[in-house]
């Protein structure tokens, strides 16, 4: 038997309801696959953070530190001041575990509407690869004489060789493991030519060890146009944090929105646990309400299993879930669907 110890962070909004969706079904496939998961909750958020002030502090980092992952619902609280609660959370997680791979499927389910004219699940099905610790996260930068009018301000997008080159060999090993086995690194290198520069060469290198995989070069603004106009070509990409953050949300509309995208922020060897989370915030328009769509928590747990080695398990949760897709479920609560996912296991 198999056994995981799994940290929960409902959090905010339709986190809760999300997570909770999902529990039959991960209770479900640990008896069928001869598994055990050992959840632990946690109270971090928005209200967690108005009653104690704490959003997480040295000490919860270390008792997070000893799960094998994370299974998040959302952060974000009207009542809490934008920022607090993101690098609080969702940055500190990143940043002090470490986890310097954000991954982000961009899948179209049958049976799902994209917005793209024509397009059906055969014209997407690619995987984004976005460097989770540098670039201009970091907050690298400052101002002064703020709030005069000879305000200035600053901030750097700063990455190093290591960082550069972990992130690069990771996406060539993902499209080496896939059928088309193609790369498209994307960025700007004829205006940014520092941070390019960098990115460009190690990119060159790479390329020398891994001939089996087909390596190309986008500009991200073109690579913008091309995941509309012929998303059927992009199989990996890879790029920095900033211009991931604003490819893979693209991404998530073509794939049918918000309620579809799923993510994991991963240290691939380990040393931490990764966390894995819907990127569609916590939503406190339909919070308890039973409207979310929880395809996206599902999605996630699925990519938190075949992180964990539970394959059979994860392509199992997989075709449940496109099961339950191409039959439709417009108009169905976020338990009902949670309800359909685990009857098709």
């Amino acid at each position: 038997m198999s056994k995981y110890s799994i940290a929960v962070i409902p959090g905010d909004g339709i986190g809760p309801e999300v997570v909770s969706a999902t529990m039959p079904a991960l209770d479900k496939l640990a008896q069928k696959y001869n598994i055990e998961f050992d959840f632990t909750d946690y109270p971090f958020g928005g209200d967690h953070y108005i009653a104690t002030g704490e959003v997480l502090s040295d000490e919860s980092m270390v008792a997070l530190k000893k799960h094998d992952a994370i299974y998040l619902g959302a952060v974000g609280s009207p009542k809490v001041k934008p920022g607090i609660l993101e690098k609080g959370i969702l940055l500190k997680l990143r940043f002090e575990f470490d986890q310097y791979i954000n991954l982000r499927p961009v899948k179209l389910y049958p049976g799902v509407e994209t917005p793209i004219k024509g397009k059906t699940a055969e014209d997407l099905d690619y995987v984004v690869v976005r460097e989770n610790t540098g670039g201009l996260y970091t907050g690298v930068g400052g101002g002064t004489m703020v709030g005069t009018t000879s305000e200035a301000v600053s901030q750097s997008m700063v990455y190093t060789y290591t960082q550069v080159e972990r992130c690069l060999r990771f996406a060539f090993e993902v499209a080496k493991g896939r059928d088309r086995k193609k790369l498209c690194m994307i960025g700007k290198t004829n205006v940014l030519t520092h941070v390019f520069g960098l990115w460009e060469r190690v990119y060159d290198q790479l390329k020398e060890e891994y001939p089996m995989v087909e390596a190309s070069y986008m500009h991200v603004d073109a690579a913008c146009m091309h995941m509309v106009t012929n998303p059927a070509q992009f199989d990996v990409m890879v790029t920095t944090n900033m211009f991931g953050d604003i490819i893979t949300d693209l991404g998530a509309v073509t794939q049918g929105g918000m309620g579809m995208a799923a993510s994991a922020n991963i240290n691939p060897e380990k040393l931490t646990p990764s966390m894995f989370e819907p990127v569609h915030g916590s939503a406190p328009d339909i919070a308890g309400q039973n409207k979310a769509n929880p395809l996206a928590t599902f999605m996630s747990a699925k990519m938190m299993l075949d992180f964990l080695g539970e394959k059979e398990a994860a392509a199992d949760l997989d075709a449940a879930i496109c099961a339950v897709s191409e039959a439709g479920f417009e108009g169905l609560g976020t338990d009902a669907i949670g309800q359909l996912v685990t009857d098709k296991l």
